[in-house]
């Protein structure tokens, strides 16, 4: 069986030493030791509406910011998938199914 691990972040501002110190830092360190067959860093731009609906062109402007972030810490692409969110519509299709068929008491 394949192992996979799928990660990511907001796009509400730049990035910071937070990040790195709680995250960044531990996924290049992932990366670099190769125990994952795929890896996938997701920028969660539409999660980030949740609270910024009234401005979602920042969100928008902050996808490259994060986008860069995550090269200049060192995630290689190479080894990497990074992907928007917002530009898999599979993502919203299967949320649909899922918030119809999945009460809050299941949950």
């Amino acid at each position: 069986m394949a192992k996979i691990i799928l990660t990511g972040d907001r796009p509400t501002g730049r990035l910071h030493v937070g990040h790195y110190v709680g995250s960044l830092s531990r996924r290049v360190e992932i990366q670099r030791q190769g125990d994952y067959d795929q890896m996938y860093v997701m920028i969660a731009d539409a999660q980030a509406l949740t609270d910024n609906a009234e401005n979602p062109e920042k969100v928008r402007q902050n996808i490259i910011e994060v986008a860069l972030d995550y090269l200049s810490c060192g995630l290689d692409p190479e080894k990497v998938t990074i992907f928007i969110q917002s530009q898999v519509p599979e993502l919203t299709e299967l949320a649909f199914y899922y918030m119809n068929l999945v009460t809050v008491s299941r949950l």
